[in-house]
């Protein structure tokens, strides 16, 4: 009977954590996570943000979640949209919101699964990419083939994850979710600037 206790105890102070990575399989954490099922609107909507939709394909969400950030990055750079307040301004602005907008909605996805990082949730993807592709906005990066180049090294950054975005991951709640790929992204961002310098001297 005390054997019984103890495992359930057990498994009430862990929580499995998954990923949108598909090569980052799940692990158990310690986060204490209680699954709460959709009640409402808001948890729609926090479901809605969190995953875009593509969260839900069952292979290669992450990937599904990089494209979308490629599409939204592609729609902001219209004539219509990109003229309105200006490209590099809406971007940024898109960003800002997709993040304060995906924390939010990742931690409650959190709730509702009772799953430390979700691998339905892929907001994080979408950031982290709008986050790589920040560079492309030097006219020495402006052709296309750098936005494949910008999500080729996304996907590798995000997968790979360098310092610190394994420790940022660990942030609680939505926190953590989005920072490793914001992390991922600057990283890739990185790689693109250095690129377009050592172009500059050739």
């Amino acid at each position: 009977m005390q054997s019984t206790k103890l495992k359930v105890q057990n498994t009430k102070s862990v929580s499995l954590k998954e990923s949108s990575d598909e090569l980052n399989p799940p692990v158990v954490t310690r986060d204490v996570i209680v699954a709460s099922p959709v009640r409402g609107p808001l948890d729609y909507l926090a479901l809605a943000i969190a995953t875009f939709g593509v969260g839900f394909i069952p292979i290669a969400p992450g990937t599904w979640g990089s494209l979308v950030g490629i599409g939204i990055y592609l729609l902001l750079r219209t004539k219509v949209l990109g003229e309105f307040l200006g490209f590099e301004f809406t971007l940024v602005l898109a960003l800002q919101v997709i993040t304060l907008s995906g924390i939010w909605a990742a931690s409650r996805t959190e709730r509702i699964t009772g799953r430390k990082d979700p691998g339905k949730v892929v907001v994080d993807e979408v950031a982290g990419q709008l986050v790589s592709l920040i560079p492309t906005l030097m006219p020495i990066l402006s052709a296309p083939v750098w936005i494949i180049v910008s999500f080729i090294l996304f996907r590798f950054f995000d997968i790979v994850k360098p310092y610190p975005a394994r420790e940022m991951e660990r942030l609680h709640g939505g926190l953590g979710i989005m920072s490793d790929d914001w992390v991922a992204g600057i990283y890739a961002a990185t790689v693109l600037s250095i690129a377009a310098e050592a172009m500059r001297f050739l």
